[in-house]
């Protein structure tokens, strides 16, 4: 197994780096303290092709592989989280959704300006009574001619105030259970579809969260994603998407913990030495170094599956499971490398360990992702083909 980079792929993380370094970083504080991503970093982003890494070039995107996602992800969380979140959300979870699933109307209408970052998308699952319970949702579509009438109400929505398009998934059949899930494309303009923020987070609040509120919301029926029942599969896939920027993005937060704990460590004496002189921060330093290795390579066999077009559910559970709790030990050991000034944000270490948090619960709790660990491991949980396989890279036709 080959583990060197292509020359696509090393160009696309030094320009990510570099794009962070110059127009993210400088601001973080700033930022932070205003709970907003401002809206001059979005185009910037689009015209770095970030929005549609991954999207063929016949739809707005640059074409690239799955691993050059992962590699952004890292890249980017190594900045801040809001800004792999928003990757996730945008990229990972809806426009690739759209790309494995839409028609290709609803490609041209919607994927093609996400793709160009002409549009923010954004994914609409989670509801104030089911999280982790994708079946518990009560959001609830009725055909009405050519439309459907969505009711509902969607909470903790990444980019719920700022998106324009939303993926949301509600029950057009509660008699079948689960198989009676379906997806929709719904526009923010759309008559009935209202949103609001969430404030005052423990990490993340660069980032828009919030509700979004579904009164008699009427929506084309050409809007729907798949065929009706079709929903928790389009979900689940998607849910991989996003659990491996999530997973990548973990990675990020180590080096970025490790990195602060180094310097601090080289800087910092206590009783006549450096203070990564002593053993006990040394073992802190070596955890870091381990979980981010272990991590990397986690995402990177992910990444190698997807570029083949193989399902990853066992495999990007895991990565997102074990890179997450390993990010949130890293910043856990940074604050603690730093002592006293680790508690406030003259140094990055504190916001790290906000934003490590989150990830411990989104995108499937660690107790979740241990349940699917277990069940694969049981025989209990086996993978079948999806009715619409992600497509593997390259797209030859494309390039």
């Amino acid at each position: 197994m080959d583990f060197s980079l292509t020359p696509d792929q090393e160009a696309v993380r030094d320009a990510t780096r570099e794009f962070c370094r110059r127009e993210i970083v400088p601001h973080l504080r700033d930022w932070e303290r205003a709970e907003r991503i401002p809206a001059d970093i979005i185009p910037k982003m689009a015209a770095q092709g970030l929005l549609g890494l991954c999207i063929p070039r016949r739809y707005g995107g640059l074409g690239l592989d799955y691993l050059s996602l992962g590699i952004i992800s890292e890249e980017l969380e190594r900045a801040d989280t809001a800004f792999r979140v928003l990757i996730a959300v945008h990229l990972a979870l809806n426009s690739l959704a759209l790309f494995q699933w839409g028609d290709e109307g609803q490609k041209q209408r919607y994927l093609i300006p996400q793709a160009r970052g002409e549009k923010l998308a954004a994914f609409a699952l989670t509801e104030p009574d089911a999280g982790s319970d994708v079946a518990g949702i009560r959001t609830t579509a009725r055909r009405d001619g050519q439309s459907y009438i969505l009711n509902g109400e969607k909470t903790w929505i990444s980019l719920a105030d700022v998106a324009d398009h939303f993926l949301v998934f509600a029950y057009t059949d509660r008699s079948a259970g689960a198989r009676g899930i379906s997806a929709f494309v719904v526009e923010r303009g759309f008559e009935g579809v209202s949103s609001s923020s969430i404030h005052h987070k423990l990490g993340g609040r660069i980032g828009n969260t919030g509700s979004i509120a579904l009164q008699e919301a009427r929506v084309p029926a050409e809007n729907r994603i798949g065929d009706e029942g079709e929903g928790l599969r389009i979900a689940l896939s998607a849910l991989d998407n996003g659990r491996y920027t999530v997973a990548a993005g973990a990675v990020g937060l180590i080096e970025a913990s490790l990195e602060a704990g180094l310097a601090y460590a080289g800087q910092r004496s206590s009783f006549g030495q450096p203070i990564g002189k002593h053993q006990l921060i040394q073992q802190k330093i070596a955890r870091m170094v381990a979980g981010r290795d272990i991590g990397r390579l986690l995402y990177y066999q992910v990444g190698w599956l997807k570029n083949r077009g193989m399902r990853c559910t066992r495999e990007v559970s895991l990565a997102k499971w074990i890179n997450c709790h390993n990010a949130f030990q890293a910043a856990d050991d940074a604050v603690q490398i730093h002592g006293a000034y680790g508690y406030s944000d003259e140094f990055p270490v504190e916001r790290y360990f906000r934003n490590a948090r989150g990830a411990v619960i989104y995108e499937g709790t660690e107790e979740i992702h241990q349940l699917i660990q277990a069940e694969y491991a049981l025989g209990y949980r086996t993978d079948k083909p999806l009715s619409q396989p992600l497509p593997s890279h390259p797209f030859a036709e494309d390039a």
